[in-house]
């Protein structure tokens, strides 16, 4: 694009048409980056009001292209250290009452840049499962471990967590030589591994990992909602919301309730107390 012989309208068309682009090569990356720049350099020097409004548009592209190149920083300083395929793993689901705790394990393109991806966490509904269907569509492998609230009863969260990240990354379809993984603890496998505390907003591997899992628990508990629609799982997705807890009073536990969590537990022991007077 020469910007010297471009108007407002066709720059505003241009910085729009980057705002709608998720993926690319980082190569295009670079040099769109670069263009954002010279934009916004170009820009200043006109006094104009769309001007000033096109600038502080093109701002926050620019700002979204630099938080990518931060999220993926981790994953180059070890690719220089010779890891070839870095897997990012992460989990979601130990807070909840119900439903299972899920992992996923990611192995990005490094040729392909996706933007947008942060910790699940920090993004909505819409753009989790837009982001979902980019990470599908580029990387390289994702693997995807469940856990359900019976197997969470038994051996406690945390390590039904490791199990949900050790089943993740034996899914893969191609073994990564270094995993990266949120938190502090990492998963019992004969792989070199690499814990990252808040690692969901620090790697791309991680965060993609992050929002894999996200969506993938979501998912079920949507479906769990529809045979257990009285305690408003499609909402809630297990966690302890007030209605949620209104509803387990009231219904009592179903099967996907974790009986080892309280109140889940206390509800069951004041169930037993009642039956027995």
């Amino acid at each position: 694009m020469n910007l010297w012989d471009s108007s407002i309208a066709q720059i505003k068309e241009y910085i729009k048409h980057l705002s709608n682009q998720r993926s690319m090569r980082i190569s295009e990356q670079g040099e769109r980056y670069e263009m954002l720049v010279n934009i916004i350099s170009y820009l200043k020097d006109d006094n104009q009001k769309a001007s000033k409004s096109l600038i502080r548009f093109a701002e926050r592209i620019l700002k979204v292209y630099s938080h990518w190149q931060e999220m993926i920083s981790n994953e180059e300083k070890y690719i220089e250290s010779g890891y070839e395929l870095i897997a990012g793993v992460d989990e979601v689901g130990r807070g909840p009452l119900a439903g299972p705790v899920v992992s996923a394990s990611v192995i990005l393109d490094r040729n392909i840049c996706i933007l947008g991806i942060n910790d699940s966490k920090k993004l909505s509904e819409t753009q989790r499962e837009l982001l979902y269907s980019e990470i599908q569509k580029y990387a390289i492998s994702i693997g995807v471990g469940i856990i359900d609230a019976e197997i969470i009863d038994k051996i406690n969260i945390l390590r039904a967590s490791l199990d949900a990240m050790s089943q993740a990354v034996f899914a893969l379809s191609i073994q990564p030589n270094l995993v990266l993984v949120d938190g502090q603890h990492c998963p019992n496998i004969a792989l070199p591994t690499k814990s990252i505390i808040g690692g969901d907003g620090l790697s791309a591997s991680i965060a993609s990992a992050s929002i894999i899992a996200k969506v993938t628990r979501d998912r079920i508990m949507d479906d769990f909602d529809k045979i257990y629609p009285q305690y408003g799982f499609s909402k809630n997705k297990g966690y302890p919301t007030p209605d949620h807890l209104t509803a387990l009073r009231r219904f009592g536990p179903c099967k996907i309730h974790r009986k080892s969590f309280a109140p889940v537990s206390e509800i069951i022991q004041q169930t037993e107390i009642t039956f027995n007077l």
